[in-house]
């Protein structure tokens, strides 16, 4: 006789992975607080990187309506993302040492997702890499990262698009260097503020919908 199968809330949300990923070093009580906290960041990250992807998708395709609501949930993500300081902070430093020197080396700056998080918003920094075996999963994603548009350049992309003179030089820029200085960028983003009716082919739009 076969057995049921069919999708369960446990087994959708992979409930038995999720919560039997938690393995503290130690019987301290607050370790588990530790390791559930800093997995819910990561899971976080996760989200976070879904979503600037498909933020920089829209921007460049210039749908105004999805980028506002994607901007709106990022920031939400991130409001709570930064919360959960208060809840790690109800654990005091003498408790976390009853347990950090059985972490060793590891630490929170190897985060292979911060840092690739840290490459889509645009910091360019290839000593990171370091901090990954050359050939892991997380060199390689952060390597990969670091050498794609940041969501700074779809910003610019989307901007030319609705009419707003970015430089050309801005639009072609070697994507794996820091962002250098241009004031003829600055000046479509003094433009695009000042235009706070929305960007400026859309404005023409709506302006030449309403004298027909």
């Amino acid at each position: 006789m076969s057995q049921d199968k069919s999708l369960t809330y446990t087994s959708y949300l992979a409930l038995g992975e999720i919560l039997g990923a938690q393995r503290p070093t130690s019987e301290e009580h607050d370790e588990i607080l530790f390791i559930v906290v800093h997995q819910v960041y990561e899971l976080w990250f996760k989200q976070l990187i879904h979503e600037l992807r498909y933020l920089q998708r829209m921007l460049e395709d210039g749908r105004d309506a999805r980028v506002f609501a994607t901007f709106k949930r990022l920031l939400t993500i991130l409001k709570l993302v930064v919360a959960q300081l208060d809840v790690i902070e109800t654990m005091t430093p003498v408790q976390f040492l009853t347990f950090r020197e059985r972490l060793e080396s590891s630490s929170g700056f190897q985060s292979g997702q911060f840092r690739e998080l840290e490459a889509i918003l645009g910091r360019r920094d290839p000593g990171v890499l370091t901090a990954y075996h050359e050939g892991s999963v997380d060199h390689g994603k952060v390597k990969a990262a670091l050498e794609r548009p940041s969501v700074y350049d779809s910003f610019l992309r989307y901007l030319a698009g609705k009419g707003y003179e970015i430089p050309q030089e801005a639009l072609e820029r070697d994507v794996t260097q820091p962002v250098g200085e241009s004031d003829g960028v600055q000046a479509a983003l003094l433009r695009a503020y000042r235009d706070d009716g929305g960007p400026a082919s859309t404005k023409a739009s709506w302006n030449g919908a309403t004298t027909t």
